[in-house]
């Protein structure tokens, strides 16, 4: 996933405050958040409507709307939740007790898998669609790429805290990791091309990212700097 020039959210209209009652049902809003998370992935987001989104989750489309608002804060909600599923937070939490290179591997596995799903790449690709609203486009990206970049620049702060990274700017560090993982397998498989056997050994070509984010980022001796 690309990145935009600045690394600052934009305001986000707030959502249709939910009206007195009952407390939600967390039930029903796991499986609204189930239900967009398969249409919006299966038709596009201007492919899928409320109504539908009710019918798959077996719920009224007042109750959809009680508990997310709108369609725009839907869809971030889903395109959110199917991250955490994929790349939960866990992951980047610093584990000071094992060694750093363990934890790369696991975090750089968990996105490759995560980039390379069907679910991923189709709606990576509606959103490289020229028809594709920009506001949804900024939508997606809040909700998906830009946590796991302020996550993994978070991880990789503590980390170098300790000494084990000498790291001047751990958000454009986090976003070179990322690019290394994907590779150009992602981009392959973007545009439906076969891969190589090579190609598809994913432990293989993530080892080979991390080992290589960890050269260009291990401390330097003292003396050595200049």
């Amino acid at each position: 996933m690309s990145s935009p020039t600045s690394r600052k959210p934009s305001a986000k209209p707030a959502a249709k405050a939910a009206g007195p009652g009952r407390p939600k049902d967390l039930g029903k809003r796991a499986a609204i958040l189930e239900a967009a998370k398969t249409l919006f992935i299966e038709q596009g987001y201007s492919g899928v409507s409320m109504d539908s989104i009710a019918a798959q989750a077996g719920v009224s489309k007042l109750t959809v709307y009680s508990h997310f608002g709108d369609k725009e804060t839907l869809f971030s909600e889903a395109v959110q939740s199917k991250c955490i599923e994929m790349l939960p937070d866990a992951l980047f939490v610093a584990d000071v007790e094992g060694p750093l290179r363990d934890q790369l591997l696991g975090i750089g596995m968990a996105f490759f898998e995560m980039i390379t799903s069907d679910a991923a790449l189709s709606i990576q690709r509606v959103m490289m669609a020229p028809e594709t609203d920009e506001r949804l486009r900024e939508l997606f990206w809040q909700a998906g790429p830009q946590r796991t970049c302020e996550a993994l620049a978070d991880f990789m702060r503590l980390r170098a805290e300790r000494g084990e990274l000498d790291i001047p700017d751990c958000y454009i560090a986090g976003q070179q990791f990322l690019t290394l993982v994907k590779g150009e397998v992602h981009m392959h498989m973007m545009c439906g091309m076969p891969l190589s056997p090579v190609e598809t050994d994913a432990a293989l070509h993530v080892a080979a990212s991390v080992d290589f984010f960890l050269r260009a980022y291990a401390p330097r001796e003292a003396g050595t700097a200049g």
